[in-house]
């Protein structure tokens, strides 16, 4: 007696406790009486009638996420790889016709993807594809809210997340792009050279001009320092010959002690006896007198030259004045 009754208090606290039953948060459950929909329940501790009630099923409604990989190919023919992220949620209010009247939603989901997509991509070249892919996405969005609403999902996004063309398209496109860089280097490096070479024409230009300033100004500095030198020498009493002999002597040793100096330098034969000096002056000497006496005589076939030419203009207005008496008479 003690058993049985064991038996049935234990039974009874069983069925008392399988009448209740708890849904979790972003959850609804369907319940159902002897084999049809009775009611949904939501979140919370519930109460169900005992081997009449049963728990048919329970539906997320938090928002998932789709991933589809479709292939498909473009206006130009070329093969694509396109992978649409689809995210949905089932709506509290139509939780009923999400349990029932659905029953494979990413199936159905999933051919839709496919269908918008290999209507949309092969209207549209490569490089469009990549362009326009959010008006891809957008197109699959409407196609599928019109779609799923009637099996109480909504869809909350699409995104064409990744598009993968042919591996030897991508080699061919990365090869364009690859060229075009080079072209710009290409561009950049010519217009650096031709700046380089530019300055350094003006450097040398430069370099050149101030050379040439320099060597004028030492030369002017010689002739200064010879000019003062000659007055020292004729000063002490020696004649200007005799201070040109010297002048000239002194540079002659000069120049041969520089080029001495100077391990580099090629192969110069130069007179090294003393006589040199005197006969350098004395070639310098001549060469001044025949330059003088080539003036003079240019100057004075100048003078000759103008006195002709002054003849002939004094003379001139006596022959029109004479032309023009007799005009007169």
């Amino acid at each position: 007696m003690d058993i049985a009754l064991i038996i049935f208090l234990v039974f009874g606290l069983f069925i008392f406790l399988s009448s209740f039953f708890t849904v979790k948060q972003q959850t609804s459950v369907i319940v159902e009486r002897f084999g049809k929909f009775h009611s949904v329940r939501h979140s919370g501790l519930q109460l169900k009638i005992p081997l009449i009630d049963r728990i048919a099923g329970r539906v997320n409604l938090k928002i998932q996420q789709l991933d589809v990989i479709i292939e498909t190919k473009t206006k130009d023919n070329v093969f694509v790889k396109l992978k649409v992220s689809v995210q949905f949620m089932v709506v509290k209010e139509t939780v009923y016709d999400a349990f029932y009247k659905l029953e494979y939603a990413h199936d159905q989901i999933t051919s839709y993807v496919f269908d918008v997509v290999r209507a949309e991509v092969p209207k549209l070249k490569l490089d469009d594809v990549f362009e326009r892919k959010d008006d891809i996405a957008i197109a699959v969005k409407r196609e599928l809210n019109e779609a799923m609403t009637t099996y109480g999902y909504t869809i909350i996004n699409t995104l064409v997340t990744d598009i993968d063309p042919d591996i030897q398209v991508k080699n061919a496109m990365n090869r364009i792009n690859a060229a075009d860089r080079e072209k710009t280097v290409a561009e950049f490096e010519a217009e650096a050279s031709r700046i380089r070479i530019v300055a350094k024409a003006k450097a040398e230009a430069e370099s050149k001009r101030l050379q040439g300033q320099g060597i004028a100004d030492q030369r002017r500095e010689i002739a200064r320092g010879l000019v003062e030198s000659v007055d020292v020498l004729n000063r002490v009493g020696i004649n200007s010959q005799e201070a040109s002999a010297l002048i000239v002597v002194t540079q002659h040793y000069d120049t041969l002690q520089a080029i001495g100096a100077d391990t580099n330098s090629n192969l110069i034969l130069l007179p090294n006896s003393p006589q040199a000096g005197s006969d350098m002056l004395n070639n310098m000497v001549a060469s001044f007198s025949a330059s003088n006496q080539v003036g003079e005589m240019m100057k004075k076939n100048k003078r000759i030259v103008t006195k002709k030419e002054d003849k002939y203009t004094d003379n001139l207005p006596e022959k029109k004045s004479e032309e023009d008496e007799s005009e007169e008479e």
